[in-house]
């Protein structure tokens, strides 16, 4: 009992780790690469840069906050921010459709999009 047990445990852990493993590749090989970051502050989009362009932007909220935007090698990341958590400086530069760099404290969210403006991965 206690081996069959033990072999359905591990014949579970294996399927999970397999279904894990194709839905991590099915995320990452459909989301395209964007073509740009669109800069939203309280909602409305504010800028549109193109991630093929490698550029430094100061981003300033309506409060006078500040981000700076950098854009490198086709990725986008916040580096600086004024805001007391920096989570945003901590996230990962983003360059697929879809994904997003969110400083609640300042209401600004930095998002990737592509050729038409739709998350195409939707």
């Amino acid at each position: 009992m206690k081996n069959k047990r033990l072999r359905n445990d591990i014949i579970l852990s294996v399927a999970l780790l397999v279904l894990a493993i194709a839905a991590w590749g099915v995320i990452r090989f459909t989301h395209k690469t964007g073509e740009f970051a669109v800069v939203e502050i309280d909602g409305k989009e504010t800028a549109r840069y193109p991630l093929g362009d490698d550029m430094s932007v100061e981003i300033v909220t309506g409060d006078g906050h500040v981000n700076t935007l950098v854009i490198a090698g086709g990725r986008a990341s916040v580096v600086s921010a004024d805001c007391p958590d920096k989570l945003c400086v901590k996230q990962p530069a983003i360059s697929r459709t879809g994904e997003t760099i969110i400083c609640l404290p300042h209401r600004l969210v930095i998002r990737i999009e592509g050729e038409s403006g739709v998350d195409t991965a939707s």
